[in-house]
């Protein structure tokens, strides 16, 4: 459930109807949870709260967004909520991965957020293994979108106009039925889940994602939260160069800093 931050001065809990909300799944390469930290980092956005489950591997660690010695010791946990008023943008960042067979408790626990907090979409950034492709998902770029049919209603359009491809069913049994046709996300933690439970649910959801490969994983949020940026115009595009639109968070410098372009620091 999601609990506000203590300020001290008695205010109330935010408020988030009619936001969207941004959020990664625990997905191979990390991919999503990389492209939520350039967006929290580059829009400044402020921390609210924490999404407390026992669904999550706990842990803690220092602000990794710190941008001066005085908030360079505040503490984050494993899941975190982080707000923009003036672009109805809330972002859930998670850190840390699922405990077994805990997927669908909190799928569950967030939805039930989802609709107490009167959201009014989610947009969730994940990934998929690229080397379990099938042959119409190696043509063209490694970007998919996949929507609720909720949200298909009211963005579908768009997405033809920006000339996106959505995500690919695949055979259900390769080689002896390819008639029938499933969504398969294979290394996508719980994209597949939390996306047919938001189906069902009537809630407004898009899933993005890239294929990718375990690595050096930096190149790939890149591409996702442009991705993004083209529906959703968090940024300004203008800019020419991939690298350079964004706000490198100070723990990329920590754990990644020799393997980032010079221009990035």
């Amino acid at each position: 459930m999601f609990v506000p931050c203590d300020r001290g001065g008695g205010s109330a809990a935010p408020d988030f109807k009619g936001f969207t909300l941004l959020m990664p799944a625990v997905s191979v390469g990390n991919v999503g949870q990389l492209a939520i930290d350039l967006v929290i980092s580059t829009l400044d956005m402020t921390k609210v709260g924490y999404f407390y489950t026992d669904c999550l591997v706990p842990m803690v660690g220092n602000n990794p967004y710190a941008t001066a010695e005085e908030n360079s010791m505040e503490l984050s946990i494993n899941a975190e909520v982080y707000s923009l008023p003036s672009k109805k943008l809330v972002v859930l960042q998670i850190r840390s991965p699922f405990i077994k067979n805990k997927y669908r408790p909190f799928c569950e626990t967030l939805l039930s957020w989802v609709k107490s907090s009167k959201c009014a979409r989610v947009v969730l950034l994940s990934s998929s293994h690229a080397y379990q492709r099938d042959d119409e998902q190696l043509l063209g770029t490694p970007l998919r979108y996949l929507l609720t049919p909720d949200l298909e209603k009211a963005v579908g359009g768009r997405m033809k106009e920006l000339n996106w491809k959505e995500m690919e069913k695949v055979a259900a049994y390769p080689g002896i039925n390819n008639t029938d046709k499933v969504l398969h996300i294979p290394g996508g933690g719980i994209t597949k889940l939390l996306f047919t439970e938001s189906c069902s649910e009537g809630i407004q959801m898009a899933v993005l994602l890239k294929f990718c490969s375990e690595g050096d994983n930096i190149p790939d949020a890149f591409v996702l939260v442009n991705y993004l940026n083209e529906w959703l115009q968090l940024i300004k595009s203008e800019v020419s160069t991939v690298w350079s639109k964004w706000k490198i968070p100070s723990s990329w410098r920590l754990l990644f800093g020799n393997g980032l372009p010079p221009a990035l620091f």
